[in-house]
């Protein structure tokens, strides 16, 4: 089979080669998946950055998520069958034309849903479902603050908000993205680049401040995040993007700062909460909960609720060509490479 391997860290043109390797075979409670295609993920960008610690060791094939038709049933699966077109988690090998996963991480998909959809839903949404609906808890006039809000997290977490009634507010670094917000129904859409979002959600939300706030970035805006909590609220952390660009140590160090010193004292005093989230660890040591959040997420995607966006699609030869894409964080929805 043919594979992306990331044979170093550094630009995506130097950092992966298209390689012929030998097709992996499912263990016990795994499936082989014949991917027909795979999607990119900030964590992907990270990684090739030498900035992953849960990267294996290189050379490797990376990637989360695999969507195509089951190939091959390890030992002890049930439910599912030679062929049946599915969507899946993959810890890591998702850059193959074969990948394999557990069957926990597996979820069976209509024909005719659209690849870049399958692709949102193991990852990005199945993250977000996991933040806002079993870590957050959001409820009707909750206000909630999504950074990074036009990313595939971010929109999934713009969507599960609104389900719940709750007033957006939502982080995004150009126009052209601000206006992608309103389309999704983003209360009040905010440029980073432009204005300092603390002073701007202050502004509008005052003493009462925010319920939830969902942080991808790290550092700084952690602790900005925190000042906004109001009373009973909570923040919820799941990446550090703020750290991308490069092993440069002075703002690696400068990130970490940022975070601040945290003491429980100040949480007890205000009731707030600080939640991580790490998708990886809940696929590994809670499965059970893992295939539960695929399955309502899937659920909602078929019944209309949630709507991933899928934004740009590139055929196998352009896999560096999407990495540096995503690294530029210029683009907007799921982004898709497909198996010739």
């Amino acid at each position: 089979m043919k594979a992306w391997v990331l044979v170093g860290h550094g630009p995506a043109k130097s950092a992966f080669e298209l390689r012929d390797l030998r097709e992996p075979v499912p263990g016990p409670g795994e499936v082989a998946i014949r991917a027909e295609a795979f999607g990119l993920n900030f964590a992907d960008v990270m990684a090739r950055q030498g900035l992953y610690q849960d990267c294996p060791p290189l050379p490797a094939v990376i990637g989360y998520e695999a969507v195509g038709r089951i190939s091959a049933l390890g030992d002890g699966v049930e439910g599912f069958s030679i062929g049946q077109r599915v969507a899946a988690l993959t810890r890591f090998g998702g850059y193959g034309q074969v990948a394999v996963t557990s069957a926990m991480g597996v979820v069976a998909i209509p024909e005719d849903m659209p690849v870049g959809t399958a692709a949102a839903l193991a990852t990005q949404y199945g993250t977000a479902y996991y933040c806002a609906e079993e870590m957050a808890r959001l409820f009707p006039g909750d206000h909630v603050l999504v950074q990074a809000a036009a990313g595939g997290v971010g929109t999934a977490l713009v969507q599960l908000a609104k389900r719940r009634g709750c007033i957006v507010y939502g982080t995004a670094g150009s126009d052209t993205k601000l206006e992608y917000l309103r389309g999704l129904g983003v209360d009040h859409p905010i440029n980073y680049r432009t204005a300092d979002f603390e002073k701007t959600v202050r502004g509008i939300v005052g003493d009462r401040g925010l319920d939830v706030v969902f942080d991808s970035i790290g550092g700084q805006s952690v602790r900005k995040g925190m000042r906004l909590l109001g009373s009973g609220g909570r923040i919820v952390c799941y990446g550090a993007a703020a750290m991308s660009g490069g092993k440069n140590p002075i703002k690696m160090l400068g990130v970490a700062a940022g975070f601040g010193l945290l003491s429980p004292i100040p949480l007890l005093q205000q009731s707030q909460g600080i939640i991580g989230v790490n998708m990886l660890r809940i696929a590994d040591n809670r499965p059970e909960t893992l295939r539960r959040v695929l399955r309502a997420v899937t659920d909602l995607v078929l019944d209309g609720t949630l709507s991933p966006k899928t934004g740009e699609e590139f055929a196998e030869h352009e896999l560096p060509l999407a990495h540096e894409k995503l690294a530029s964080r210029g683009t907007t929805g799921k982004l898709v490479v497909h198996w010739s």
